[in-house]
């Protein structure tokens, strides 16, 4: 498959806002990219289709669901630093609640630039309410004192399509990550915090999404709720993708600052493994924890991974087995990006293939 992209691609001037993740349809040959307020659409030559816009919110990280055709992102409204930048970008003066999504875009129907979001009929939105109690709730630094957000949570970013772990022939669900603020004051933000649901879940639940007066239409809970100790993160899982030649769910990120970690930009949780309900640092509770790839076992508070220089602005892995990665480059004072093609081992990390 990676010989039909002519490398490096090049995504074309995209506004004030820099380019958060790709997905690609294989079969018909088409890569879309997220740039935060917008969706767009290429084929695999560089050409642009066409675009969704008119977001006022953070569209991060998108998969595209080879099983129905569609395009699934992250979509999160906040009144954080990130959500006031995003609406000083576009100059929107306006107030909106806060809500966590997995945005569904219908991508056969896009076929021009500019297309609405809301007005039409090309996207739809499933509300994560596990999300929104989370990032309202509270957890405690390491002197015991309340703090906002539990486990840090500061909404969602990373997602894909993955098996359950230790089923990896098994059905895959769409997984999604929160985004975890960095506070070296608090332990109990050491986690990835991973949600999973079942898609025909999503898709009964998504209804068309009005900003100014969002619904609350979702899952009530999501199938599973997963821990993986790495050290915390800024701002989490930047973008998730799973590595079915081997089982891997790589989990690319903006490195923590804690100095009693190495502060990876790049980890993986080995799904060939269950999950085991191990007690979660800081909070006095347990979880249902996966395994570090490279860690003895889900318990362990080491930390393994990469430091990789690529990944956390796009990341795709295709059928066979080669990666494609986005690197954010300035056009003329516009947000742009080029894709390109790498391979991946665990031994390496990402290695750029030749043009």
């Amino acid at each position: 498959m990676s010989g039909a992209f002519q490398t490096p691609l090049f995504t074309g001037k995209q506004g004030k806002n820099h380019i958060q993740g790709v997905a690609v349809d294989e079969k018909n040959g088409f890569i879309y990219y997220s740039f935060t307020t917008r969706l767009v659409k290429s084929d695999l030559s560089g050409r642009p289709v066409g675009s969704v816009e008119g977001l006022v919110g953070h569209l991060g990280c998108i998969a595209f669901c080879p099983e129905d055709g569609r395009v699934y992102g992250s979509l999160e409204f906040k009144k954080d630093g990130i959500g006031a930048g995003i609406l000083q970008s576009i100059g929107d003066a306006g107030e909106y609640a806060d809500g966590f999504y997995i945005a569904v875009f219908d991508v056969d129907k896009i076929d021009r630039f500019g297309m609405s979001a809301e007005a039409d009929g090309v996207m739809k939105a499933a509300f994560l309410p596990e999300v929104l109690a989370d990032y309202a709730g509270t957890g405690a630094d390491k002197a015991g004192r309340r703090v906002p957000h539990r486990y840090g949570c500061s909404g969602i970013d990373g997602l894909c399509f993955a098996p359950r772990p230790g089923d990896v022939q098994g059905e895959k669900l769409l997984w999604v990550a929160y985004g975890v603020y960095s506070d070296p004051e608090r332990d109990d933000n050491d986690h990835q915090v991973l949600l999973c649901y079942p898609r025909s879940v999503l898709i009964a639940l998504a209804l068309p999404l009005r900003q100014e007066a969002m619904h609350r239409s979702g899952p009530e809970t999501p199938e599973e709720k997963y821990f993986v100790y790495t050290g915390n993160t800024e701002y989490g899982v930047q973008n998730l993708e799973y590595d079915f030649t081997r089982g891997l769910l790589l989990m690319a990120v903006y490195p923590g600052k804690k100095p009693a970690f190495r502060n990876y930009k790049l980890f993986a949780a080995d799904l060939n493994k269950p999950a085991v309900l191990t007690p979660l640092a800081g909070p006095e509770e347990t979880g249902k924890a996966l395994t570090l790839y490279g860690a003895p076992g889900p318990e362990s508070r080491q930390t393994f991974g990469w430091q990789s220089e690529l990944g956390a602005w796009g990341l795709h892995m295709l059928s066979d087995g080669s990666a494609v990665l986005a690197r954010p480059v300035d056009a003329d004072g516009e947000n742009a990006a080029e894709i390109s093609l790498y391979t991946f081992d665990p031994e390496r990390g990402f290695t750029a293939l030749p043009d």
